[in-house]
C-alpha cells in the first residue's frame, strides 16, 4: 500500500541526492567500461543456456570478438539427420548495458531515502542482471525462430512467432532504455523512508 511522505523533502536532501549522483556517475562509468565483456559473456552464457528449455536447440558454443559475444546453437537438420544446423548469434553487449553506469548511479543517489538499505539493492540488482538475461533470452529466442522459419526448418505458429517477436522488440524498445529509471522509481517506491 502507498503511503504518503510523513514531510516534503527538503531542499538539502535533493542538493545531496544530485551531488551523490554526479559524484557516483562517473566511477561507475570508469569501472563498468572495465568489467562489461565479463560481465556480459556470463549473460549470455546463462541466457543461451535457458533457450535450449524453450527452443529444440542445443547450445554449443560462445565466442567473443570484442564487444560481440556469438553464441552458436546446433539443431539436426531436418532433411538429413546427420548434419547439423549451426545457427550463430551475434549479442552486443554495449547494446543492452549501455544504461548500467546511469542506473548505478541512480540507486546510489536514492541511498537518502532508503529504508531497509541492503535489501533494496539486492532487488534492484537481481531487477537489473534479470532485465539483462530477458534481452539476451528473447534476441535468441526470436533470431532462432527467425531462422527455421526463413528456411522453411520450422514449424511455429503465428501465435508464437508473434510473442517471440513482440517479447524481443519489447524488450530491446522499451525496457532496455528505460530500465534505469524503473529501477529508479522501484526502489523509491518501494523502499523509502
Amino acid at each position: 500500500m502507498q503511503r504518503a511522505l510523513n514531510r516534503p523533502i527538503s531542499k538539502r536532501i535533493v542538493v545531496q541526492t544530485v551531488f551523490l549522483f554526479l559524484g557516483f556517475y562517473l566511477p561507475f562509468l570508469l569501472a563498468w567500461i572495465q568489467v562489461k565483456n565479463n560481465y556480459g559473456y556470463g549473460v549470455t552464457y546463462i541466457a543461451s543456456t535457458l533457450v535450449t528449455v524453450i527452443k529444440e536447440v542445443q547450445f554449443e558454443e560462445m565466442s567473443r570478438r570484442g564487444d560481440v559475444i556469438q553464441a552458436t546453437f546446433s539443431r539436426p537438420h531436418p532433411k538429413n539427420r546427420r548434419f547439423d544446423i549451426l545457427i550463430d548469434i551475434p549479442a552486443k553487449t554495449s547494446s543492452y548495458t549501455f544504461n548500467v553506469p546511469l542506473t548505478l548511479a541512480i540507486m546510489a543517489s536514492l541511498f537518502p531515502f532508503m529504508s531497509r538499505k541492503k535489501r533494496a539493492y539486492a532487488e534492484a540488482l537481481l531487477i537489473l542482471i534479470f532485465v539483462h538475461l530477458l534481452y539476451v533470452v528473447s534476441l535468441d529466442a526470436n533470431s532462432i525462430t527467425t531462422f527455421l522459419i526463413e528456411r522453411g526448418w520450422g514449424a511455429v505458429s503465428k501465435p508464437s512467432l508473434f510473442a517471440y517477436q513482440f517479447l524481443w522488440e519489447f524488450t530491446n524498445n522499451m525496457v532496455i532504455r528505460f530500465e534505469p529509471f524503473l529501477i529508479g522509481f522501484y526502489m523509491f517506491i518501494r523502499f523509502r523512508k
